[in-house]
């Protein structure tokens, strides 16, 4: 009777924002928000993951998908998860996050430029590494919760390097794995065929509270259109990375 529910028209919005199978909270449209201190996720270190791989129709074809027309029970038979390659697609995701502190210091952390950031010192948040071709790990940014005080707001942020517009050919996902509590969910599921950059969400220090956002806008441009939209003020020229 479960599997039948799944399937009913209207049955699924009860469960989108959370998912007691998986202990994971997945944010929505409807579901934006979710508090970390209502969670009990205030110490230790916040860690988000950016993960990402081919569409299954830019990986088979249509005739993969033509056949499963053909014998419909296919529909239900999971695909087999794969990675991209850059014999795919020529795409670069990156992730990064815009700051600002208590004191007014803002900046961002990011591949490009080498920004990594400092997480025992500011702005308390360290970028692990720069993924350029879809690895499993993907790339991880880490937030100091121990210093949250220290932190007024945080915009999580993707963007494709150099390459391809391609936002629409990858399954994106961004996942929040907090010390204490549930992970947290955020797909970049809207399509946006020729957008360079998504803010994805925000985490603001309100009276106390850190309270997690979805935001999921796509942008045709790069940081500074996202900083615009944000108010942050900074200012930005145009980076490059060393080559692999």
């Amino acid at each position: 009777m479960a599997f039948w529910n799944s399937l009913w028209p209207g049955r699924e919005s009860q469960f989108e924002s959370g998912n007691a199978a998986t202990n994971s909270i997945v944010l929505t449209r409807r579901h934006a928000t979710v508090s970390l201190t209502k969670q009990g996720a205030l110490s230790g270190n916040l860690r988000v993951n950016l993960s990402w791989r081919m569409r299954t129709s830019d990986i088979g074809g249509r005739s993969r998908q033509s056949g499963r027309l053909l014998r419909p029970f296919k529909l239900f038979q999971p695909e087999a998860v794969q990675a991209h390659t850059q014999g795919m697609v020529n795409v670069d995701l990156d992730l990064g996050c815009m700051y600002e502190l208590a004191d007014g210091t803002r900046g961002v952390v990011q591949p490009l430029g080498n920004l990594l950031g400092d997480l025992n010192g500011p702005p308390y948040i360290r970028l692990s590494g720069d993924d350029r071709f879809g690895a499993p790990s993907g790339e991880t940014l880490y937030v100091n919760l121990d210093q949250r005080e220290h932190i007024k707001r945080l915009l999580f942020f993707v963007y494709i390097y150099d390459q391809t517009p391609a936002f629409d050919r990858t399954h994106a996902k961004v996942t929040l794995y907090p010390g204490n509590g549930p992970r947290i969910e955020i797909e970049l599921d809207e399509r946006a065929p020729q957008a360079r950059s998504c803010a994805v969400f925000t985490v603001e220090n309100i009276k106390d509270e850190l309270i997690v956002r979805r935001e999921v806008k796509f942008v045709y441009g790069f940081q500074s259109e996202l900083d615009r939209m944000y108010g942050f003020g900074m200012q930005w020229g145009r980076g490059y990375k060393t080559r692999t």
